[in-house]
C-alpha cells in the first residue's frame, strides 16, 4: 500500500490547528480561566519588589530608620511569599488542565483509530501510531499545561513590569524596552526553522518506534534466523538518524537561548552605563538605579522563559499537525443514519452478488464473484494462495467494502446493517487465536455481559472446560500479553469457546483446527458438529481431507469462482479441485 502523503510543517496555520483542539480545551475552561485570573496579581507581586528595594535604599538605609527598614523588609518578604504561592497554585491548575486534556485527546484518538478500516492499518506501521498516541499527545499537552497560558503569563509580566519602569523613569525604561523589537524578530525567524526541524524529529521517532515494535514482535524469527547483528545495524542507522534530527533542534534551541541571554545582558549593561551616569550627575538616586537593574532582570526573565516555552509550543504544533492527520483520516466503514436490524429469527443466508474488490486501484483480487449459501449449509472455500478466500471473509465481516456489487445476509445488504448487529450474527475462529491481557473468563466474554455459567457451559460444549480447569487458577488464570503463557493449541481452544458462547447464526472457520494436535482436533471435530447444527458455516480449508463431508465447495482461482459443488461432484469435473486434491493425497 502506498504511504499517505503528510502535510509539510507550517502547511496549516496555527489558528486552524488550535481550532481543532479547542473542543478539548473547552472542557477545562474553568481551570484555564482561574489560572488566567491569577496572572495580574502574580505579575504585580513580582513588580512591587524592586520598588520596595528602592524605597529602602533611598530612605531608611540613609536615615538609619531601622523600624521603617524592617517594615519594608517584611513587605518584601510578603511579596515573595505571595508570588511563590500564586506561581505554585497556577502551575498546579495548568498541569491539571493539561493532563486532563491529554487524557481526553488520547481517548478520542484511540476511539477514532479503532474505527478506521483495515486498509489504513495495512499501510501505516503500528509503531508510528503508538508514537502519535503517546509522545505526540504528551507534547501537545505541554502546550496547554505550560506553553499557552505561560506565554500569556510572561506577556502580562512584561507589560506590568514595563509599566512600573516607565512610571519610575521613562528614559531608562526606553533603553530596556527598545530591545524587545530585535527579540521579537529573532523569535519569529526561529519559529519556522525550529518547527521544520522538530517535524523531522517526530518522523524519525515514528520510524524508530516502528522498527523497534517490529523487531520485538518478531524476536523469535530474528533469533531463529540469526539476524540479531544485521537487525541491530539497521536499528542503529535509524537511531543515529533520530539523534541527528534531535541535534538539529538542540542547536536551534541553544542558539535562541544564547541570543536572548546576550540581549538581556546588553540591556542590563545599558541600564548600568546610562543609569550610572545619571547617578553621578545626581539626576537619579542610587536606589532608583538598583530598582531598574532589578526590573531589567525581571523583564528579561519572562522573555528568557518565552524562548524556552517557544520550543515546547513549536513541538506541540508539530505534534498537533500529526494528531489531526489521524483525526482527519476518514472512517470508511460507517453505519447508516438509520441502520436496519436483522430479524431475530434470521436464518443466516449469505449472498454475494457480482462482487468485485481491489486493495489497490484496478488490481482486483475478487472479480465478479456471485454465490448464495443457503441457511444451515456448510461451505468450504478452496483455492491456491492469493485466490481471494480470506478477502471474501473480510468483506463478509465488513472489514472492507466491496468495490462493486453487494453482499446480503437474509436478503439485507450488509452496508445497511449496524456493524454491531452484523458482527453479533457472525462468529469467527481464525487460524491463530488472539488473546488480550486479563483472565480466561474475560478473554471468552470479550466485554459482553455473559455470566460465568454461560461461559463455562460454552467451554464444556466445546470440550475446552477440562483444559481450563487444569490451569493454575482455572477460569481466573491471568493471560499474559498475546497469551504468551498458553500454547497455540490452548489459545485456539479458547477461540472455539469464544464463538460458542455467542451463539452466532453464521460461523466462519479459517483453518481453525490447524494448530491443534490430532487428539484434541478429534475431540473438537466431534463437538464442532453440534456447534454447526442449524448454522450457516463458511470454512477456509487448506487440508482438503477435512472438508470431504461439507455441503458445498467453492473453488477460487485468481479472484474468480471457477467451480462449485460437493466433493464428489468436483472430482467428477476433473478441474482444479481434483488437481489440488490429488497433489495433497500424493504429499501425504
Amino acid at each position: 500500500m502506498s504511504e499517505a502523503v503528510e502535510p509539510q510543517p507550517g502547511e496549516r496555520r496555527n489558528w486552524e490547528l488550535l481550532k481543532r483542539v479547542w473542543p478539548f480545551a473547552r472542557r477545562q475552561v474553568r481551570l484555564f480561566i482561574l489560572a488566567l485570573v491569577l496572572l495580574p496579581p502574580l505579575a504585580t507581586a513580582s513588580a512591587i519588589g524592586p520598588i520596595l528595594i528602592q524605597r529602602a535604599i533611598d530612605g531608611p538605609a540613609k536615615t538609619g530608620d531601622m523600624g521603617l527598614l524592617h517594615w519594608l523588609a517584611f513587605l518584601f518578604a510578603l511579596t515573595v511569599l505571595v508570588r511563590l504561592g500564586l506561581q505554585a497554585w497556577q502551575g498546579y491548575l495548568l498541569q491539571q488542565a493539561g493532563q486532563r486534556m491529554t487524557a481526553d485527546i488520547r481517548s478520542a484518538l484511540f476511539d477514532h483509530v479503532t474505527r478506521l478500516s483495515s486498509s489504513y492499518f495495512s499501510r501505516t506501521p503500528v509503531g508510528k501510531l503508538i508514537t502519535r498516541l503517546t509522545s505526540d499527545v504528551e507534547a501537545l499537552g505541554e502546550v496547554f499545561s505550560t506553553g499557552g497560558v505561560g506565554i500569556l503569563s510572561d506577556a502580562v509580566s512584561i507589560v506590568i513590569v514595563a509599566a512600573f519602569m516607565f512610571t519610575l523613569r521613562w528614559d531608562l525604561a526606553l533603553v530596556v524596552v527598545i530591545l524587545l523589537f530585535p527579540i521579537t524578530a529573532i523569535v519569529i525567524w526561529f519559529q519556522n526553522t525550529y518547527r521544520a526541524a522538530n517535524s523531522r524529529v517526530r518522523e524519525a521517532l515514528s520510524n524508530l518506534n516502528a522498527i523497534l515494535q517490529e523487531n520485538l514482535i518478531g524476536v523469535n524469527v530474528v533469533q531463529m534466523f540469526r539476524r540479531e547483528g544485521r537487525n541491530a545495524e539497521q536499528f542503529d542507522r535509524v537511531n543515529r538518524g533520530y539523534i541527528k534530527s534531535v541535534d538539529e533542534t538542540i542547536l536551534y534551541d541553544s542558539a535562541l537561548s544564547a541570543v536572548m541571554e546576550w540581549i538581556s545582558l546588553v540591556a542590563i549593561a545599558g541600564v548600568l552605563w546610562f543609569g550610572g551616569g545619571q547617578v553621578l550627575q545626581n539626576a537619579i538616586t542610587f536606589g532608583t538605579l538598583v530598582a531598574f537593574i532589578q526590573y531589567a532582570q525581571r523583564l528579561f526573565d519572562p522573555i528568557r522563559q518565552l524562548g524556552e516555552r517557544f520550543t515546547s509550543i513549536q513541538s506541540g504544533f508539530t505534534s498537533l499537525e500529526r494528531i489531526t492527520d489521524i483525526l482527519d483520516e476518514p472512517i470508511e466503514i460507517k453505519d447508516q443514519d438509520k441502520p436496519l436490524q436483522l430479524p431475530a429469527d434470521g436464518t443466516g443466508e449469505v449472498t454475494f452478488q457480482n462482487v468485485w474488490f481491489a486493495y489497490k486501484a484496478d488490481e482486483y483480487v475478487l472479480k465478479n464473484v456471485s454465490f448464495t449459501i443457503k441457511p444451515g449449509q456448510t461451505v468450504a472455500l478452496v483455492g491456491p494462495t492469493g485466490s481471494g478466500k480470506s478477502t471474501i471473509i473480510r468483506l463478509l465481516c465488513r472489514l472492507y467494502e466491496p468495490t462493486q456489487g453487494r453482499i446480503l445476509i437474509d436478503g439485507v445488504d450488509i452496508q445497511l446493517i449496524a456493524q454491531e448487529e452484523l458482527r453479533r450474527r457472525i462468529g469467527v475462529i481464525l487460524q491463530e487465536g488472539f488473546l488480550f491481557s486479563g483472565d480466561i473468563n474475560s478473554n471468552i466474554a470479550l466485554g459482553e455481559p455473559f455470566s460465568e455459567e454461560e461461559i463455562q457451559q460454552a467451554a464444556r460444549a466445546m470440550n475446552v472446560d477440562r483444559f481450563i480447569r487444569e490451569l493454575p487458577n482455572g477460569y481466573k488464570t491471568q493471560v499474559r500479553e498475546r497469551g504468551n503463557n498458553l500454547s497455540g493449541g490452548q489459545k485456539q481452544l479458547l477461540a472455539f469457546a469464544r464463538a460458542a458462547v455467542r451463539n452466532p447464526r453464521i460461523l466462519i472457520l479459517d483453518e481453525a483446527t490447524a494448530s491443534l494436535d490430532v487428539g484434541t482436533e478429534s475431540l473438537i471435530q466431534q463437538d464442532l458438529g453440534r456447534l454447526l447444527e442449524g448454522r450457516t458455516c463458511i470454512m477456509i480449508a487448506h487440508r482438503l481431507s477435512t472438508i470431504r463431508d461439507v455441503d458445498r465447495i467453492l473453488v477460487l482461482r485468481k479472484g474468480e469462482l471457477i467451480e462449485d459443488g460437493s466433493h464428489e461432484q468436483l472430482l467428477a469435473q476433473h478441474g482444479l479441485y481434483e488437481s489440488l486434491y490429488k497433489l495433497q493425497a500424493l504429499a501425504s
